[in-house]
């Protein structure tokens, strides 16, 4: 199930989100707006949701979280993004990872 969460994620929220995959989430972080979208067998999928809330691709990254370790992976197709100078599936962008594990660890972290 995917979730859009604009506050902390409840328990609840967390399970359905791992019902997919199972050991980990894939995610979409709006990071101007500060809100993820998790679940789902695709970044894409939770990219999707966002741009219909009406986030700006360019502030949309892909990521992923493991809750057993509290970590944040920051590879995806949709970080693909020449035009924003990043060349790779993962997030290059210091700046920008440490954005996504921010809004990611306080909107997921330790539910």
């Amino acid at each position: 199930m995917i979730h859009l969460l604009r506050d902390r994620a409840t328990p609840e929220q967390l399970d359905e989100m791992l019902d997919t995959l199972g050991l980990y989430i894939k995610l979409a972080v709006d990071v101007e707006q500060r809100i993820l979208v998790g679940g789902g067998e695709l970044h894409a999928d939770c990219e999707k949701v966002l741009l219909e809330e009406g986030s700006q691709q360019e502030k949309i990254w892909g990521a992923s979280w493991i809750p057993l370790t509290q970590t944040v992976l920051y590879e995806s197709i949709i970080n693909l993004r020449p035009r924003q100078d990043n060349r790779s599936m993962d997030i290059l962008d210091s700046a920008i990872q440490a954005q996504v594990a921010d809004i990611t660890r306080q909107l997921l972290g330790d539910v």
